[in-house]
């Protein structure tokens, strides 16, 4: 499988992503694709190369038509997809594998309004381009209510954390504790080794437990000041002073 690093590296370039949208669609030779793209062929060779090495283009020989050696041609094996979100206490980068599995089996994953189309492919390995045009305007309009969907969500996520920044700037004075409680809400709540995030954060003579110690008292500082919730106990319990509603 194709790494992010190698994809975000490789779609950098504009030429090699203007030859993968013509592999994509069916395998070409090198010289049709310098002639459609109108870059030299040495240099078309070069971006196959580098694509052929990333893992996002194979190349096949075939017999001439002309009689002659076998030709190279290259297509595209490969589905993935990248997505890139950044803004204001917003970084998201991540791939994501595209399921291969057929038609059928992908229907229950499916929203209900694109299911008929997964129904109609059944059984069928090809289809006419009319037939294939409605599928395809069914499909678009489906991605666009979902894509709206998921930047409203994304848009959300974004004010949760901004709001969660906004409350670390208020309550942590030391910087690498700040970025220590950062890391933490990026893990979205996957167990961390809190002990040795902390000694690859801090610098100097900072001791390790203490910052533990600190970081793990003023978030519960938190809790008690901002989180509305009520803390029940019998009337003889010594509560810790950070659970009380006061001041700082």
């Amino acid at each position: 499988m194709v790494g992010l690093e190698t994809a975000l590296s490789l779609l950098q370039n504009k030429t090699r992503r203007e030859i993968l949208e013509r592999l994509v669609r069916e395998p070409h030779y090198p010289l049709q694709l310098a002639t459609l793209i109108g870059v030299s062929q040495p240099a078309i060779v070069k971006h196959l190369k580098k694509l052929e090495s990333g893992g996002l283009v194979n190349k096949a020989e075939v017999p001439s038509e002309r009689g002659g050696p076998p030709r190279t041609i290259f297509s595209v094996e490969e589905a993935f997809s990248v997505q890139i979100d950044i803004g204001p206490d917003l970084f998201r980068c991540e791939q994501r594998t595209l399921p291969k599995i057929s038609p059928i089996r992908l229907s229950p994953r499916l929203p209900s309004a694109s299911r008929g189309v997964a129904e109609s492919l059944s059984g069928r390995k090809k289809i006419a381009v009319a037939e294939g045009l409605a599928h395809l305007r069914t499909l678009s309009a489906v991605l666009d209510d979902l894509d709206a969907q998921r930047d409203a969500i994304i848009s959300l996520h974004q004010h949760v954390r901004q709001r969660v920044s906004a409350g670390v700037a208020s309550d942590f004075d030391v910087y690498e504790e700040r970025s220590i409680i950062q890391t933490m809400v990026e893990a979205n709540g996957e167990p961390l080794d809190l002990t040795s995030l902390i000694e690859h954060q801090l610098v100097g003579e900072q001791n390790p437990t203490e910052a533990l110690e600190r970081i793990r008292n003023q978030l519960e500082r938190q809790i008690a000041r901002r989180s509305g919730q009520v803390i029940a106990a019998p009337l003889n319990s010594e509560l810790r002073w950070y659970l009380g509603p006061g001041p700082k």
